[in-house]
């Protein structure tokens, strides 16, 4: 059997910015389409759980054995952010978790080291990326938002790498100190007299390792965040324009660490068997793998939309436009509004979280085994038929539900008002209150059905408290069909 990816999962934002926003606000030119953005209670670890939860759809969570996370921007320093995504997931107890952060390049140092034990163990890699630019500058208009998973896996796999090889030079085209909130950038003309020579070497030798030609290439892939050399090389390499993998930027925006994952997952979805695909990209130096598709991976790509996960060209194309650029910004804390006069919410004790870490952020109820009546949240006592300690742990977090009732708060302080509340009956049993997220207020209706997001509540003394809201459901048109 074969090593490889053996599922994938993308998550793009539902928001997105509109650059004729940008152009408005401004007055300046901004260019066609849109960018996906995280929404005010997302970050780089909500976005990599939601992730790794479609790339698990298929699968049992109790197979990962590591959890691999990379991004440019952890929510937290001096703490793993994977462990927060570990818990969320419910992944067990002896599955390691580790970070590797801080540059566009560590997601494909992520990748490989997930291959690498996906040879051995099944490893769940997860890259997520939020871009942040100054106001009316290229990084903010041309970026986006969005996390990939790959569940790594010693046999079965849907694509296998059969060869590699990187080039690095020490040099200054892109840079952010601590503390900074958006990057600097060399003139270009440099970058690309840097990058160029350095992608085609890459490229170049991965091919003599792989023993194939251009002419073999089914997609090539090309990601990176210059953009000047991106085009250059796209055209140098011998390989024809039809071969090249849709551009992302229209719809989405440039997804920094994520964007050739998200390319390959994208190329994955309507890969045949024996496929071949270069990915090549351009972050202090160059790295180009070359992988073939397997022929696991029509059944692989039936399972998955057989669970229900939406694929790339689906996400891409249903996202809220009406995202207004004064919000946006405010989200991004470029523009400090007036906050409430309320109580600042206290930070989250760390003893309370650690003793309910399977409801936090687990999301698990508890089921009377001597009734069956389901509580949320946990309970030592039944609500029914009284029972003490006869309870066992049930995860309600992959569970749908029914709106019950719901209310639209206009008063209630939001980044994104208004706050829309419901009450939501799941589907076997028991009933819970919470925020709606990601939602057009005006179609919440009775009977609506939702499913479960693991998003960012608020931000106390630095401390992130991370908890679960409902949205919208979204259904796969491969499943509706």
């Amino acid at each position: 059997m074969t090593s490889g990816i053996g599922s994938w999962g993308v998550y793009l934002p539902y928001w997105r910015l509109e650059r004729s926003a940008i152009a408005q606000s401004l007055g300046i030119a901004a260019g066609r389409g849109e960018r996906t953005v995280a929404s005010f209670d997302e970050d780089t670890t909500t976005l990599g759980v939601e992730a790794s939860r479609r790339a698990l759809a298929t699968t049992a969570s109790e197979e990962i054995s590591q959890v691999l996370f990379s991004t440019p921007e952890p929510a937290y320093q001096d703490k793993t952010n994977a462990t927060t995504i570990h818990g969320a997931l419910s992944l067990d107890q002896h599955a390691a978790a580790y970070d590797i952060v801080g540059s566009v390049r560590s997601g494909v140092a992520a990748l490989l080291m997930g291959l690498d034990a996906g040879a051995r163990e099944t490893t769940l890699v997860m890259i997520a990326e939020i871009r942040t630019g100054l106001a009316g500058g290229a990084d903010e208009r041309d970026s986006g938002d969005a996390a990939v998973a790959f569940r790594c896996v010693p046999e079965g796999a849907a694509v296998e790498l059969i060869a590699r090889a990187s080039t690095s030079e020490e040099f200054v085209d892109r840079w952010r100190v601590p503390g900074e909130a958006s990057s600097h950038q060399w003139e270009e003309r440099f970058g690309e007299e840097a990058y160029v020579p350095l992608a085609r070497a890459a490229f170049q030798e991965a091919l003599k390792k792989a023993g194939i030609t251009a002419e073999e290439i089914d997609t090539l892939i090309v990601t990176g965040l210059h953009a000047r050399s991106l085009r250059v090389i796209k055209n140098s390499l011998g390989v024809d324009a039809d071969r090249l993998a849709p551009d992302l930027a229209l719809h989405a925006g440039n997804l920094g660490a994520a964007h050739l994952g998200i390319s390959l997952a994208d190329t994955l979805e309507r890969a045949a068997p024996g496929h071949v695909i270069v990915t090549l990209q351009l972050a202090d130096g160059a790295d180009a793998l070359v992988w073939r598709t397997t022929d696991a991976i029509l059944d692989i790509q039936q399972a998955q939309r057989a669970a229900n996960a939406k694929s790339v060209e689906e996400q891409l194309v249903s996202g809220r436009t009406d995202l207004a650029y004064n919000s946006f910004l405010t989200w991004r804390g470029q523009l400090h509004r007036e906050p409430p006069r309320r109580p600042e919410p206290g930070r989250p004790g760390a003893p309370n979280m650690l003793r309910s870490e399977g409801w936090k952020y687990g999301f698990h109820a508890s089921r009377c085994t001597s009734c069956g009546f389901r509580h949320l949240p946990p309970s030592r006592v039944c609500l029914k038929c009284k029972a003490v300690d006869e309870m066992e742990p049930e995860r309600l977090a992959d569970l749908e539900g029914t709106v019950a009732t719901f209310t639209i708060d206009h008063l209630a302080f939001s980044l994104s008002p208004p706050t829309v509340g419901v009450v939501v009956d799941f589907d076997g049993g028991g009933r819970f209150r919470c925020e709606l997220t990601d939602c057009d207020p005006s179609t919440v209706k009775i009977g609506m059905r939702v499913q479960m997001t693991f998003r960012r509540f608020y931000t106390a003394d630095g401390i992130h408290n991370y908890f679960w809201k409902a949205r919208p459901l979204q259904t796969s048109s491969a499943k509706e069909a």
